[in-house]
């Protein structure tokens, strides 16, 4: 009697042990992903991250969960780019300009002029290239996901309107801190100012520079249409932001998962498309309608010959001629 009850108790024991290692094992694997980004926490990309996350919660039944962290809230772009390659930060999404500081490859694409149109870009991203230079991001700490729209960036000011490059001479410009986009200011004429994007406001309001680039709704949202009344349709950059993850978040995840994190990063990138039309639009008529004078006729032409340098520059690397020559090619 006294073996068969210590036989089902060594039974029993063992199923317990053997259920608290599958709840260990099961629990080991899920963890939750932040996600860095500084624009405001209704912008299309920070809505784009938040669906991902979604996404990945249902296809993980719940085991991942990204929280997205937007307004600066982990800290300024280059802070927390520095943070994700360390392995503090899981997710972040972040312009190439900046980014291309420290993935070479990236920066071609905010070289000026270089893209004939939005639906030239998206063919170029949307394609091989694209998938090229996600994947050259592993070479220097990072996993590339996916890339969202970031419309056109043009220049606007709160001295006068820019139609010319004389107009240029003399003015202080708020840059992203990128040697690429300084030495393009520089080219141009005017006086770059690199300084992170939470701090571009208050410069605006106390003169501290003169004016900035940007996209219509970074624009609108931030309120920098509020002191620069002068927005000129340069269109000098139609460059792209990109996701990324940082190379030790990746590599915690299992092959399934990282299917997962990469499909769901795809599919954010298309629901961004829709939101960013659609903000862009509401940017553009909130600052006609706040007053903003929008300059439109502009010739490119001598803007682009101005930039001529930088490509010069950048065409020493035989490895970044060649990729400027295959969008270039693309039709």
């Amino acid at each position: 009697m006294l073996v068969y009850r210590r036989a089902g108790l060594s039974r029993t024991m063992t199923l317990v042990v053997a259920l608290l290692c599958t709840a260990v094992s099961a629990s080991a694997f899920a963890r939750e992903f932040r996600a860095a980004d500084t624009q405001n926490e209704d912008y299309p990309t920070v809505l784009a991250l938040r669906y991902m996350g979604r996404l990945i919660a249902e296809r993980t039944g719940g085991r991942h969960q990204v929280t997205v962290f937007h307004s600066h809230q982990l800290g300024e772009e280059k802070e927390t780019l520095e943070q994700t390659r360390a392995g503090a930060i899981d997710l972040n999404r972040t312009n190439v300009a900046l980014i291309g500081t420290m993935v070479p490859a990236v920066k071609v694409l905010a070289m000026p002029f270089l893209f004939r149109s939005l639906d030239h870009l998206q063919k170029v991203l949307d394609g091989p290239i694209g998938t090229d230079i996600l994947n050259s991001f592993e070479a220097f700490g990072f996993v590339g996901l996916a890339f969202y729209d970031s419309g056109a960036r043009s220049i606007y000011s709160r001295v006068r309107p820019v139609r010319s490059l004389d107009d240029l001479r003399g003015l202080r410009l708020r840059v992203q801190q990128s040697e690429q986009m300084s030495d393009m200011i520089r080219a141009l004429g005017a006086e770059p100012v690199e300084m992170p994007y939470g701090q571009v406001l208050t410069g605006l309001a106390n003169g501290l520079i003169d004016g900035a680039e940007n996209n219509w709704p970074s624009f609108v949202t931030t309120g920098h249409y509020k002191y620069a009344g002068y927005y000129s349709l340069t269109q000098h950059t139609v460059s792209p932001e990109v996701l990324v993850m940082s190379q030790k978040a990746w590599a915690s995840l299992s092959p399934d998962d990282q299917k997962i994190f990469r499909e769901a990063a795809q599919h954010s990138s298309l629901y961004m498309r829709e939101k960013w039309n659609e903000l862009e639009e509401r940017s553009r008529k909130r600052a006609e309608e706040a007053g903003v004078k929008i300059v439109t006729d502009i010739d490119r032409k001598p803007f682009e010959a101005a930039t001529a340098g930088i490509y010069a520059k950048a065409e020493r690397d035989p490895a970044i001629a060649a990729l400027i020559e295959r969008i270039r090619k693309v039709e």
